[in-house]
């Protein structure tokens, strides 16, 4: 007799007599019980095994149980059996406790995934998690599926001088979008940054950590490669005009192998006894290093930067280093937990650069990791035990040490706020060779479940499938001629409501105008009667750190609450985010039948411009902040370019003699002008919100209900297949919140 794997006692779904489901040792599927109806769905006669099993999707498991209420328990059942199947064949997975990440849902408290978190290198046999396989895998058909539908309408549509045709065209092409969340990692040489972002996404090995005595130079951005199966590293130099021809790409089959071919190009020394290959280190003439992982799920969706130091002496580096600062969603800070609390490189970092992170930058999250949580030094109880509990002692003090480090930051915290300030004590040895420690206890499993919620925050399937679904209801709605009256009230009815809905936005904002007005009118008045003293202490400084004084016109508390990172109100008092024409409610009208499908065009349509919206001003935001400082540094160039020219005796005092003259003549002019050129760019960004507002909705609503279908080909008329295909494909997420269940 063939032996049979362990499984659960399932209740018949059909008959409720109980029933067993087995797998013989070749894998294909047992029942064990002769119900009749189960027979008749002929399950292991259709060659349904293990795998299979597996991945049955929604539409092949509604082909074998046409009935809603035995699918769906068959649907449970299947789920439980996957989760038995997995902890017997696992035992050491399933012991563990293991961090899960929540859906892309928003009613996903209970619906969560299993992440494949003990991080055994790209050379180790990965544990696989049948759920996040199934739910990844059917993702991938899904998008498949639907970018088929979408490439097949696209290419009917013909290329005319039709303005629905052109609309359409132009809304297939832009579906496709890729938002990168940019994870920044900062930490002194030798903090164990490179084993952090080994150990998180992985891949042990893949950045040179350990028996390299080097100090990383250059930025290295760390992304996954969903392109070929290939460990690649991408050299970008200095001056792409002058170095061209040096760009380089680094092939190589594993990990290992790459990270030491990247030697030269990242370190700018080397202790290594025997690196007799390393003959030239290029690092003075790179500017970046983009490494890519294949088909890393942490990654899918997120960069980590490797950034060094507080930014670089090469003006070029430089500014990439600000501007990569300025689009970090989330920021770590790397030190080594013995002198965590004290290691004055890691709260510089915070010091110097937290405007390029908050009000000039997107940064949503601060995590302060004290990494080598392990080292710990003798103890009298070494056993496992006594081990563990003085590692996680001192976890706990650490982080309350860290943390009122951070509440010293006054300036720090008027753009960054405690809420989006988390400490985390990880070893990234202990995570992945386990002598004393359990996964959770190293918390890299909570660093992993943060990049994988980065990775749900853009979801390519639900995107796609969104926006397809939208364009689809479009053309059907289009290609219906009755109901002429009802699309005319109904769109004079929207507009009234767009017309409303405009007001409620230019009222917050005008009130946002006010209140800046007011703050910098009196920050020009403070600066021009403290600039001059404020510039004593920047041309003489008593300690080694000095601050700008064209920083003292400060307006960091007005522009957060205009512009939050954290929270989902959105900027201006969350009104972008609040605007709405209502067409659910409209749908809900039994009146509104023949124009259901408008309506559901409109709704996605809406929730696309939102998103277009915020993105727009994410980037604004930054430039007006900035403007301050841009406008300041132009009204002082030409005193620095004199004070730069002057030689010989005295040219000091020389030198701040000049810059101070010029400071004492130009304060009337100069504060003012800054206030001036932060206005005028928030006019301009607040005129641009509410054009696009108007001018997308208004011609939504013309395009989907006072314009026919005529220009649209035969073929096309009435897609409904292709539109049902969409909406089913449409509950993915729903879908998925069912499968994280196991």
């Amino acid at each position: 007799m063939s032996r049979r794997l362990r499984s659960p006692d399932f209740g018949c779904i059909y008959t409720g007599c109980r029933l067993r489901y087995g797998f013989h040792s070749t894998g294909k599927l047992e029942s064990l019980c002769f119900c009749k109806r189960l027979q008749e769905m002929q399950i292991a006669d259709q060659g349904v095994d293990k795998e299979s099993l597996y991945c049955l999707e929604d539409q092949e498991i509604l082909a074998l149980i046409p009935f809603v209420g035995p699918r769906s328990k068959f649907k449970k059942k299947l789920r439980e059996l996957i989760k038995e199947e997995q902890n017997t064949t696992d035992p050491e997975t399933s012991d563990s406790s293991v961090e899960v990440r929540p859906s892309t849902s928003k009613t996903n408290d209970k619906g969560k995934r299993r992440s494949d978190l003990q991080g055994e290198s790209s050379q180790s046999p990965a544990r696989k998690q049948p759920c996040v396989d199934i739910v990844t895998q059917r993702e991938k058909v899904i998008l498949s599926k639907v970018k088929k539908i979408m490439t097949g309408v696209d290419q009917q549509l013909p290329n005319q001088d039709d303005k629905l045709n052109k609309f359409l065209k132009n809304k297939i092409n832009t579906l496709e979008t890729d938002k990168r969340e940019v994870v920044g990692v900062f930490g002194r040489t030798g903090a164990g940054k490179s084993s952090l972002i080994n150990a998180v996404i992985g891949e042990q090995g893949l950045l040179p950590s350990g028996d390299i005595s080097a100090c990383t130079s250059v930025m290295i951005k760390v992304e996954a490669n969903m392109l070929n199966p290939k460990y690649e590293a991408e050299i970008e130099f200095i001056t792409k005009e002058e170095w061209k021809e040096e760009f380089k790409t680094l092939r190589c089959d594993t990990a290992k192998e790459l990270s030491a071919k990247l030697v030269k190009y990242t370190q700018n020394e080397s202790k290594v006894e025997d690196a007799k290959d390393v003959k030239r280190l290029y690092w003075p003439l790179v500017k970046c290093v983009t490494v890519r992982v294949p088909k890393n799920d942490f990654l899918q969706h997120v960069t980590l930067v490797d950034l060094p130091g507080n930014g670089d002496r090469n003006k070029s580096r430089d500014r990439m280093w600000k501007k990569i600062i300025g689009s970090c969603s989330t920021v770590w800070i790397v030190a080594e937990i013995k002198r965590a609390a004290s290691d004055k490189e890691s709260w510089e970092i915070l010091e110097e650069s937290y405007s390029l992170m908050g009000n000039g930058g997107e940064c949503r999250q601060i995590h302060f990791i004290c990494t080598m949580s392990d080292h710990i030094g003798g103890s009298d109880d070494q056993s496992a035990a006594g081990v563990r509990a003085l590692i996680l002692k001192r976890n706990n003090q650490a982080k309350r040490d860290v943390r009122a480090e951070f509440r010293k930051l006054k300036e720090v915290k008027k753009q960054l706020s405690e809420e989006c300030f988390k400490v985390f004590t990880v070893s990234s040895e202990e995570f992945l060779r386990r002598k004393s420690l359990n996964p959770d206890d190293t918390e890299i499993p909570r660093l992993q479940k943060i990049l994988q919620d980065l990775n749900d925050c853009h979801s390519e399937t639900l995107n796609y499938v969104s926006g397809a679904r939208g364009i689809l209801s479009l053309i059907q709605g289009a290609s219906i001629r009755e109901g002429a009256d009802i699309k005319m009230a109904v769109s004079i009815e929207l507009e009234g409501k767009l017309s409303l809905e405009l007001d409620k936005v230019r009222k917050p904002m005008e009130e946002t105008l006010t209140a800046f007005e007011k703050c910098l009118s009196e920050g020009v008045e403070k600066s021009k009667g403290s600039c001059e003293e404020d510039l004593k202490s920047v041309l003489n400084p008593k300690t080694k750190k000095g601050s700008a004084f064209h920083r003292i016109l400060n307006i960091d508390e007005e522009f957060k609450k205009t512009f939050p990172n954290e929270g989902n109100s959105g900027p201006f008092n969350g009104v972008i985010n609040a605007f709405s024409l209502d067409t659910e409610k409209l749908m809900m009208n039994k009146e509104c039948e023949n124009v259901k499908l408008q309506l559901t065009f409109l709704k996605t349509e809406e929730e696309t411009m939102t998103t277009k919206l915020n993105k727009l001003i994410r980037k604004r935001k930054k430039t007006i902040y900035s403007s301050l400082t841009t406008t300041i540094e132009e009204t002082m160039k030409p005193c620095y370019d004199r004070a730069k020219e002057i030689r010989g005796e005295g040219s000091l005092k020389n030198m701040r003699e000049t810059i101070e003259t010029h400071v004492h003549g130009s304060k009337n002019v100069m504060f003012a002008q800054a206030k001036d050129a932060m206005m005028k760019q928030l006019r301009d960004l607040m005129s641009e919100i509410l054009e696009t507002l108007k001018s997308t909705m208004q011609e939504s609503i013309e395009l989907s209900l006072k314009t026919d279908g005529d220009s649209i080909p035969d073929v096309m008329i009435h897609p409904v297949k292709q539109l049902q295909c969409v909406h089913d494909v449409h509950r993915v997420d729903q879908w998925r919140v069912t499968a994280d269940g196991c």
